[in-house]
């Protein structure tokens, strides 16, 4: 069911080779695992987004489209599940981060060089700055949160996505199975 719902808003192969935008990129965006809907390449487009998600900077529908090249996996899923991050969530996102980096390097909070995790004030003149310096101030504990929370979101989501699709598979089965009973 998700396969044919979804089918009908991606393009085809075809729509995909002569694009413009595309044809630049040559083969490289041609690999059939890019565009198709399966299983596999749904839950990698889903493991790479939540990965790419939360890179910091508008560079993560980039890194998306890199990663969904590199491992062969679907491309518009990838870039698409990376707007989980948004100005509402990526806060609390680098917050757990912070704390997931800070239990697992151990560090203790001794009160006198705690980095503040509140976000500092900002206009638009100055926010690239403020926040490159305010994300440089919580050091090794979110330096290394940050990639190991974006490790367990993508294994989550690759896990979860497989999961799902399963079920909804064999749900389906069922169905069939019991209209040829009926019938």
């Amino acid at each position: 069911m998700p396969k044919k719902y979804f089918r009908k808003f991606l393009p085809d192969h075809e729509t995909i080779r002569q694009s413009r935008w595309i044809r630049p990129f040559g083969a490289w965006l041609h690999h059939p695992n890019l565009w198709h809907l399966h299983r596999r390449s749904v839950a990698g487009g889903v493991a790479v987004g939540m990965f790419c998600g939360l890179i910091p900077g508008p560079l993560q529908m980039i890194g998306a489209a890199i990663m969904s090249v590199l491992f062969r996996v679907n491309l518009p899923v990838a870039m698409f599940t990376t707007l989980y991050t948004n100005p509402f969530t990526i806060l609390p996102l680098y917050v757990v981060a912070y704390e997931l980096g800070a239990f697992v390097t151990g560090f203790r909070d001794d009160g006198v060089t705690s980095p503040s995790l509140a976000l500092p004030e900002m206009d638009w003149t100055n926010w690239y700055t403020v926040l490159q310096d305010w994300l440089l101030s919580l050091g090794k504990p979110f330096a290394i949160g940050l990639p190991l929370l974006a490790l367990i979101l993508a294994v989550v989501g690759y896990f979860a996505v497989r999961v799902l699709w399963y079920w909804m598979v064999m749900r389906e089965w069922k169905k069939r199975a019991a209209r040829r009973k009926k019938g």
